[in-house]
């Protein structure tokens, strides 16, 4: 795990009266242990079998302190459960859904992201975070 997210964490539970306990630690790191999409089931799991504890009531209210922090960030909801990815460290990306098998294609635009500070600086409006997702089908699930 990298120092800089633990100190960020760290200081953002200090901050509110929490602290980084063996259970958040062990889930954070596995959090940053690789990029891309997961979700807390596949966590809880990769967290059982490498024998740290963490339960999953644990790895939930962690996943919604490491949302709050702006280290990780809700990116889809397929299958009726949310995806999450650490997005510290690494510059923005959108998401291509498809509704049949699932697969997220990420893509990065110029253009968009203009439209999108545009639009908040005609609302004189500070964005933190945002997510943009389109959903339909992949073109192997269309050709099916």
């Amino acid at each position: 795990m990298k120092q800089m997210e633990e100190k960020i964490f760290r200081e953002f539970l200090e901050k509110k009266g929490c602290k980084l306990t063996k259970e958040r630690a062990a889930i954070l790191s596995e959090v940053f242990s690789k990029h891309g999409h997961f979700d807390p089931e596949d966590l809880f799991f990769k967290i059982r079998a490498k024998g740290m504890k963490a339960s999953r009531a644990s790895i939930y209210r962690t996943l919604q302190l490491l949302l709050e922090c702006g280290l990780v960030e809700q990116v889809e909801r397929v299958d009726k459960h949310a995806h999450y990815e650490h997005i510290f460290g690494h510059k923005h990306h959108d998401h291509l859904i498809c509704l049949k098998c699932g697969k997220v294609i990420q893509l990065f635009s110029e253009k968009l992201s203009k439209l999108q500070e545009q639009l908040c600086k005609k609302e004189n409006f500070r964005c933190v975070s945002h997510t943009f997702e389109m959903k339909g089908y992949c073109e192997k699930c269309r050709a099916r």
